[in-house]
C-alpha cells in the first residue's frame, strides 16, 4: 500500500513559479514511477509528467514540456513538480500518483490507468 501527500499549492500570480511536493510512504519508492496530473474545473484530469523509479526516464505532456520539470529524491521518498511561467489556465487541482507496476522502475507511463495510488490533490490558482 502506498500513501501520497501533496503540498505546495496556493495562490500565485501569472508569470510566477511554485514547487509542488509529494511525500510517499509504503512500498519501495525507487521501484515505482511517479506522475503528476491536474484537473481544471469542468475538464478531465490530464497527465503532466512522469518519472521512472530510477529517475533516469522522464516523460512530459507537450503542454508543459520545458515549463514544469519533474524530479525525485529517492532517499527522501519525495517527488517534485516545479511549475514556471504560470498562466491562469494552469489553475487546477494537482495530483501526484504512483505506478507500482514492474515496468515503472525504468519507464514512466502517461496513462492514468497505470497509476494505482493517488494523493488527495493540492489546489493551484493562478491570478492574472
Amino acid at each position: 500500500q502506498v500513501q501520497l501527500v501533496e503540498s505546495g499549492g496556493g495562490l500565485v500570480q501569472a508569470g510566477g513559479s511554485v514547487r509542488l511536493s509529494c511525500a510517499a510512504s509504503g512500498g519501495t519508492f525507487s521501484n515505482y514511477a511517479m506522475g503528476w496530473f491536474r484537473q481544471a474545473p469542468g475538464k478531465e484530469r490530464e497527465f503532466l509528467a512522469g518519472i521512472s523509479g530510477s529517475g533516469f526516464s522522464i516523460h512530459y505532456a507537450d503542454s508543459v514540456k520545458g515549463r514544469f520539470p519533474i524530479s525525485r529524491d529517492n532517499a527522501k521518498k519525495m517527488v517534485y513538480l516545479r511549475m514556471n511561467s504560470l498562466k491562469p489556465e494552469d489553475t487546477a487541482v494537482y495530483y501526484c500518483a504512483a505506478d507500482t507496476s514492474p515496468s515503472s522502475a525504468t519507464s514512466p507511463s502517461s496513462a492514468q490507468g497505470h497509476y494505482a495510488y493517488w494523493g488527495q490533490g493540492t489546489q493551484v490558482t493562478v491570478s492574472s
